[in-house]
């Protein structure tokens, strides 16, 4: 059979992200040629690992069978609180086909509340931590990062971009400017274990195999965010030996329990704040440009923008062309507004107008922090961890946000360019 030119596509795609990154670059004469093999090897390794190995399928049916009981269980806790709001029984008769109501605060914003929770008490337990200190070890040593920088890569898969630096505050002040600005740029490329949830919940209804789609994009992106990182801000030295010690510490599980609720509300209420707001900014963008011309017998919105403006990205990644306008859409609505919405756009979108591999490809393509917004969450939370570097801090946030968002196109391209039997 042909290699699809769809795949081939997608490994350009690659060479010219590098090839960007290396624009970018503070010394361009420092390119890691080995780090380039060993990154996206690992990338490889870890699909094979989940899609490609005898009864891989069983483990993804048992991811699914872990994120369904999951969120089962937070509608159990929801409907206690809210009732019907939270999918509870309907205290009126609905019309024939009506289906229940879904109120995304009640049935999403919860699951983040839970995975956060029931994550501080696996890391207090040891369980979360021994996964973390396995991924930081591979990381170690296929990519030749340092213990702390290490450590910090692999905690970025399962935590947020402000919690992970929090496992290594005391190497902060120790690490070197290119391994900062990875962080910052790891960070950005992955998402946490609260987000991740949501977003499979989110899938669900419309792919298949969405929980370990999810999980495995934010894995993969991690060294994908690694290497582009190294491009741009090449390391002079390397950092210190792994090490198992880490400053994120709970008491007791009650402590893990009242703190992970804590944390998960302030995540959670972000999350709300943030779709709130630009929610209400898209609707009055699209407001003011109702004012223009119609364009392509249509009238022009942000979204359709989106898609003018993005499409080419959406094609070089390996979405064919008849659906680069509708991933381009929400491709730019994850970097300028977050990707929480543009999961619910990629979920909304009708069958037909993309094809199930451009959806699994897209999925890979979103699983990032990496937006505008989050900039100043990943500033605020490291400038208030190492005040004593927050001129750096300040002068690379921005330049962090650029391979935070390609990283996730590197994860895509990569999922584009394996064979298509793959994944079904």
């Amino acid at each position: 059979m042909a290699y699809p030119i769809e795949n081939l596509r997608s490994v350009g795609a690659i060479a010219l992200i590098l090839a960007l990154c290396w624009l970018l670059s503070e010394n361009k004469r420092k390119f890691p040629f080995l780090l380039v093999f060993g990154a996206i090897g690992v990338q490889a390794l870890l699909i094979l690992a989940l899609f490609a190995t005898p009864n891989s399928g069983v483990i993804l049916e048992g991811i699914g069978y872990v994120i369904g009981g999951l969120t089962s269980a937070t509608d159990k806790g929801s409907q206690f609180i809210f009732g019907y709001l939270g999918g509870g029984d309907q205290p009126f008769v609905l019309a024939e086909g009506q289906q229940p109501p879904f109120i995304f605060g009640f049935r999403v914003l919860t699951i983040i509340l839970v995975i956060s929770t029931l994550s501080a008490i696996l890391w207090h337990w040891g369980i979360l931590k021994a996964i973390v200190r396995g991924f930081g070890f591979l990381f170690e040593k296929t990519m030749g990062l340092g213990g702390a920088s290490a450590l910090a890569v692999a905690t970025n898969i399962f935590m947020g971009m402000v919690e992970s630096p929090i496992v290594i505050r005391g190497y902060l002040d120790k690490l070197s400017r290119s391994e900062l600005f990875m962080l910052m740029v790891v960070g950005l490329a992955t998402v946490a274990g609260s987000t991740m949830v949501a977003y499979a919940f989110i899938l669900g209804p419309v792919m298949d195999n969405a929980a370990g789609h999810v999980l495995t994009a934010s894995i993969i992106s991690a060294p994908a965010g690694v290497l582009l990182a190294r491009v741009i801000v090449p390391e002079e030295k390397k950092g210190e030996g792994l090490t198992h010690g880490s400053d994120l510490k709970y008491s007791s599980t009650m402590d893990a329990v009242t703190r992970g609720v804590g944390d998960g509300t302030m995540v959670a209420v972000n999350v709300a704040a943030m779709l709130l707001v630009f929610v209400a900014l898209v609707w009055i963008v699209n407001n003011m440009l109702a004012l223009a011309p119609p364009v392509d017998g249509g009238p022009l919105t942000l979204q359709r923008m989106f898609g003018y403006l993005f499409s080419p990205v959406a094609y070089l990644i390996g979405i064919p062309w008849s659906d680069a306008h509708a991933a381009g859409n929400v491709l730019g609505t994850k970097l300028f507004l977050t990707e929480f919405i543009a999961y619910i756009d990629l979920a909304n979108l009708p069958d037909g107008e993309i094809s199930d591999r451009s959806r699994m490809i897209m999925t890979y393509a979103l699983c990032g922090f990496a937006n505008v917004a989050s900039v100043g969450i990943t500033t605020g939370g490291l400038t208030v961890l190492i005040p004593s570097r927050r001129e750096e801090i300040l002068q690379l946030a921005w330049k962090a946000l650029p391979p935070g968002y390609m990283a996730t196109l590197v994860s895509a391209s990569v999922i584009s360019a394996l064979p298509p039997g793959l994944f079904q």
